[in-house]
């Protein structure tokens, strides 16, 4: 019986460490994936103020593009300051 019990607990020791390296494994693939995706947000800005710039006046230091990560979701959001209907082209309110 003592030779069963060595030999189960040995491999419930490598169950462990099998567990802990694939979690490991996990976290630094996440934290790689995560550690990069934040290169767009410059150009994601540039290309919104080129947009808006064609219909709207406006002053591109006053656009503030944010990513913020969840748990489970990620948020963008997009400020854009927009003049009153008097800067407008053509002087009308769309």
């Amino acid at each position: 019986m003592s030779w069963l019990n060595f030999f189960r607990k040995e491999r419930e020791d490598k169950g462990t460490a099998v567990t802990a390296k694939d979690r490991l494994q996990v976290i630094i693939s996440h934290e790689r994936v995560s550690r990069g995706k934040e290169d767009f947000l410059p150009k994601l800005q540039q290309e919104l103020v080129a947009v808006v710039a064609r219909y709207v006046s406006i002053d591109p230091g006053k656009v503030q593009v944010n990513l913020e990560r969840g748990g489970d979701f990620s948020t963008l959001a997009i400020d854009i300051e927009l003049p009153g209907p008097a800067a407008m082209p053509g002087g009308r309110a769309a």
